[in-house]
């Protein structure tokens, strides 16, 4: 039996032991489920419905794909989209990863290429949200995937959100000045984060206590590098895979991007991911995949 039919069955059996007892009720009986409905009626349901929102946040577009690992004839893809989720739980709410910086918009178009890759941002985070009930000063958590400049775009216009994140991310992102930075990483665009308040993990999470949004670790990509899984009731348990691949190439082929912090690591963390997904029988997200991300559904409509 499946993790999600067993759960149907308890809330099967649960709903029959409440409906089951068949005694007619007494005077006091009635009394009781009256007060009970005028309680019901004067007082507000908080709903228990788990929400995902999807967003475009930017594109990145490329001449050469060697750096993921791949050849150029292995795939024709140029083009990753770069998108920004927000995750509506009863408890609260998540942006997980930040997309492009929001100055990018300010360029009309593709940008100049810098090493034969150019990007664009056609409307920021900000300017999505304007039309929904978000805001960037509303959200209750934040949590990037890994700390690449394309992944965290909007982390100094976040306020009073506590920032989720791997310790071993957050030390690699505020290195002593002077040190090394890993390639794709821009400590400015941390630099107010950096100052909010913040949760230091070491491992896998849940974020809200009740196991449907975890984050779960997965090193290598960077020394923190995380995907996370939202278990919701409609569509299902979903992995959104951070930069664990970037192509679908990567992921049938077990490929490793050049430019990782730790090649063993990845595949380790591949490894642990793919068991994930197949016990958790969940959809996998490829991040960075416009073709897939072309046939989703984008805010302010949503996944339950």
């Amino acid at each position: 039996m499946s993790k999600r039919a067993g759960i149907f069955i308890s809330m099967l059996l649960g709903a029959v032991a409440l409906t089951g007892c068949g005694e007619p009720l007494t005077g006091q009986d009635e009394v009781a489920k009256k007060a009970v409905s005028a309680q019901a009626i004067n007082t507000p349901v908080v709903s228990d419905e788990l929400r995902l929102y999807v967003f475009n946040c930017g594109q990145i577009r490329m001449n050469s794909v060697e750096a993921f690992g791949l050849s150029n004839d292995e795939t024709d893809v140029r083009e990753l989209v770069v998108p920004c989720y927000v995750i509506e739980h009863p408890k609260g709410t998540l942006l997980w990863d930040g997309g492009l910086p929001s100055a990018t918009a300010a360029l009309p178009g593709w940008s100049p290429e810098v090493q034969g890759n150019s990007v664009r941002l056609d409307k920021t985070l900000a300017q999505q949200l304007s039309n929904m009930k978000f805001d960037l000063n509303s959200f209750d958590y934040v949590a990037f995937s890994h700390i690449h400049f394309d992944h965290v775009g909007v982390a100094n216009e976040v306020k009073n959100a506590t920032w989720l994140v791997q310790e071993a991310d957050f030390d690699a992102a505020f290195l002593p000045e002077g040190a090394p930075l890993g390639p794709a990483v821009e400590p400015d665009l941390l630099r107010e984060l950096k100052n909010s308040e913040t949760l230091k993990l070491n491992g896998d999470h849940d974020v809200f206590g009740d196991g449907r949004v975890r984050l779960i670790s997965a090193p290598g990509h960077t020394p923190g590098h995380q995907v996370l899984l939202i278990d919701l009731q409609e569509y299902g348990p979903l992995v959104l895979s951070g930069d664990l691949y970037h192509f679908r190439f990567n992921r049938t082929q077990r490929r490793v991007p050049l430019f990782n912090v730790d090649a063993d690591q990845t595949l380790a963390s591949m490894d642990k991911v793919e068991s994930l997904v197949t016990e958790e029988e969940a959809q996998f997200w490829i991040e960075h995949d416009l073709a897939l991300f072309n046939t989703l559904k984008i805010a302010p409509d949503f996944y339950r």
